[in-house]
């Protein structure tokens, strides 16, 4: 019964392990990007940035993304880093006046997702964004083509 026990708990560490560590790792290295998002020239008041791989460009690996906050996103503290490389980048932007009873926590869309591009570097490092006026022109606002 004693033996019995001590295999138990041997599987139930092992599964343990394995669940905290996982089964295998990622090959891809993810980079962390900070910087800062203006619209219209002045600090993004709310919003969230996407960073995209640009598959049409051979890049490849999970998206990165962060909140943006008084103009200022840092993907190490409020995301997910990249993996580098060229990237379409997506913005959403807000005024940071919600209302507690709302539904939109970030306050009232300012744009629709704004899209550009980015040569984003195989390390850490800065990146800022300004989002034009014209943004809010429509729900989508872009500089690239969709694939």
């Amino acid at each position: 019964m004693q033996v019995r026990s001590v295999c138990l708990l041997f599987a139930s560490l092992v599964v343990t392990i394995a669940s905290v560590t996982g089964c295998g790792g990622s090959s891809m290295k993810s980079y962390n990007v900070s910087g800062d998002v203006t619209f219209d020239g002045a600090p993004l008041p709310r919003g969230t940035i996407q960073f995209l791989p640009d598959a049409t460009k051979g890049n490849k690996g999970p998206a990165g993304f962060a909140n943006v906050v008084d103009g200022k996103f840092d993907t190490k503290t409020s995301g997910k880093g990249t993996v580098g490389g060229p990237h379409k980048v997506v913005i959403s932007g807000f005024d940071g006046k919600a209302d507690p009873s709302a539904e939109l926590l970030l306050g009232n869309q300012l744009f629709g997702d704004y899209r550009t591009d980015a040569d984003l570097p195989m390390e850490d490092g800065t990146q800022n964004f300004d989002v034009p006026k014209s943004a809010t022109a429509g729900p989508q606002r872009s500089n690239y083509s969709e694939p």
